[in-house]
């Protein structure tokens, strides 16, 4: 695997640090097309992103902050470095940024539409970003499609970083086409997060230790939270269109 992009003295670049970045910039240079798309500012939605992927980072480190209050005190730059996106913060991220589209009057089902396209692209560069730190590793297997743990071992692991990856490029491919034809507001987010979820929990069942069945992990609650939300979101473009 390939956790470090380039090293040359203190100067260490993470390469999931890296592709993070990437996959940011590329998702807001997408925005300013799905807005069109979507009817909505293209202005106004990179805003938004801004503000979105400012707020994660803030949030998610006031959080770690509060948490671990008494290493802050002593340590405050080390603990700031550490990666701290959490199932918490991305809530505050997602209830501040609801807040800032309703305070600036941007339509919110129709900019959740226009990110659809953009969160699968992101979703499509982290998970190329856990196989290449190899923080996402699959249960091992004797098929020729495994990927060795490290780089010059034998035993090899389904790809489920590189499954994912691939998956996610497809979902966003889906959803900027479906985006173009202009369904009912909230149809194409509802269609992306019901897919993202469902490829969310197909993954787990290959992840370690890998489960069909028995109580749920934490990542199948989520893509069971992905599946519910897409259909709720679904159902109301439907209803919607209906009532048109």
């Amino acid at each position: 695997m390939y956790p470090t992009l380039f090293h040359f003295g203190h100067l260490v670049l993470p390469t999931f640090g890296v592709l993070a970045a990437l996959g940011l910039m590329t998702a807001l240079w997408l925005s300013e097309r799905t807005a069109a798309w979507a009817g909505v500012d293209p202005g106004r939605l990179w805003d938004a992103g801004i503000f979105a992927v400012l707020s994660a980072f803030v949030l998610s480190r006031l959080l770690l902050a509060i948490a671990y209050w008494k290493t802050f005190r002593a340590f405050p730059v080390l603990l700031l470095t550490v990666p701290s996106l959490t199932a918490p913060g991305l809530l505050l991220t997602l209830i501040a940024t609801g807040g800032w589209l309703w305070l600036h009057r941007v339509p919110l089902l129709r900019s959740v539409d226009a990110w659809a396209p953009c969160g699968a692209l992101v979703w499509a560069f982290l998970a190329i970003g856990h196989f290449a730190e190899g923080s996402d590793p699959g249960m091992p297997t004797s098929q020729p499609w495994g990927v060795p743990v490290m780089r010059g071992e034998a035993m090899r692991v389904q790809p489920v970083a590189l499954s994912l990856a691939l998956g996610a490029m497809l979902l966003a491919a889906g959803a900027c086409a479906l985006l173009k034809r202009r369904p009912a507001s909230g149809s194409t987010a509802g269609w992306t997060l019901l897919g993202a979820g469902m490829l969310q929990y197909l993954a787990s069942l290959f992840r370690q230790p890998g489960r069909l069945l028995g109580p749920l992990e934490v990542l199948q609650w989520a893509a069971v939270g992905l599946i519910l939300s897409g259909c709720a979101l679904v159902l109301h473009a439907m209803m919607r269109s209906e009532r048109q």
